[in-house]
């Protein structure tokens, strides 16, 4: 389910890429509308099925919600904006720094304690994505403005997503998670519609079939997403968000003729390793806890 969920989200990514090129590109805004609004009949469908309807909806906490719709929306936009300038797999690649920088963060506002391994990890990974970063921050004849701006936007929308998902694990001690998802879909789309005075384009049929399907397929990516969790511990499912950056590059070299170069792959493969060591760290950290527990429970 985990990679079922990941190739949904990647083919969704790829999507928005495509609708974003061409004299009729549609804009940011545009795509987030289409993106949160049809996946709504999606979402509601599951709760249905699940006779969760009436608890799914209901919530305790508006306004954490609402700034985790702001924060979520902002990183769309950033991260679809950055797909128009950079290939598939550096977008991705940069991407990878969320969830590094969500330990940095979840140690400043949550109070969590992060110990030294995940903070020297953490510094190989953000090591790895000035890695990929590289060619903009030397100044090379080849990163063109538009290239150093997608960049930008892919680094913000990385840290965007990060606070989102500080704001998350704030909303899980009393929300249920498909309330989460389903009010980040409801802000997200009036957010979306707010931009429509800003530029939005009349697309062909053809784009509005494929901006209705990147809806359809992040609806079904975070049903997908939120069943895998229930098979499996988190720790064993982590490792396979980086299943997707093995997706771009297929995709960007089948589909957009987008070549692999040496510093995505550099800096993706130590971005990769870092978020894994962290994960295998927080794995048998956790078993020796529980052995702890197991050890100090009085028997019979």
């Amino acid at each position: 389910m985990k990679c079922a969920s990941v190739t949904v989200f990647t083919v969704m990514a790829a999507i928005i890429k495509a609708t974003s090129a061409g004299p009729h590109a549609v804009p940011a805004g545009q795509q987030i509308f289409f993106r949160s609004f049809f996946a709504l009949p999606v979402i509601l469908v599951w709760l249905i099925w699940r006779n969760e309807l009436a608890l799914g909806l209901r919530s305790r906490r508006p306004l954490g919600h609402l700034w985790r719709g702001l924060l979520g929306s902002m990183a769309m936009g950033l991260s679809f904006s950055a797909l128009s300038l950079l290939p598939l797999p550096e977008v991705t690649a940069i991407g990878f720094a969320s969830p590094l920088l969500v330990v940095v963060l979840a140690g400043l506002f949550l109070g969590e304690n992060v110990r030294l391994f995940r903070m020297s990890m953490v510094g190989l990974g953000l090591a790895g994505v000035l890695v990929v970063l590289s060619p903009q921050l030397s100044g090379q004849a080849s990163a063109l403005p538009a290239r150093n701006l997608g960049a930008a936007l892919a680094l913000g929308g990385a840290f965007c997503a990060a606070m989102a998902q500080i704001f998350v694990r704030r909303l899980v001690q009393e929300e249920r998670v498909t309330a989460i998802v389903f009010w980040f879909s409801i802000t997200a789309s009036v957010l979306g519609l707010a931009t429509l005075p800003f530029g939005w384009v009349m697309p062909g049929a053809g784009t509005v079939m494929l901006l209705v399907l990147t809806g359809f397929l992040g609806g079904l990516g975070q049903i997908l997403l939120t069943a895998s969790y229930r098979y499996a511990d988190a720790s064993v499912i982590a490792p396979f968000d980086y299943v997707s950056m093995l997706l771009a590059v297929a995709i960007g070299w089948f589909i957009f003729d987008e070549g692999l170069t040496m510093p995505v792959m550099i800096g993706s493969t130590m971005v990769i390793l870092a978020g894994i060591l962290i994960i295998w760290r927080e794995h048998r950290l956790g078993l020796e806890r529980s052995r702890q527990r197991r050890a100090i429970t009085p028997q019979g």
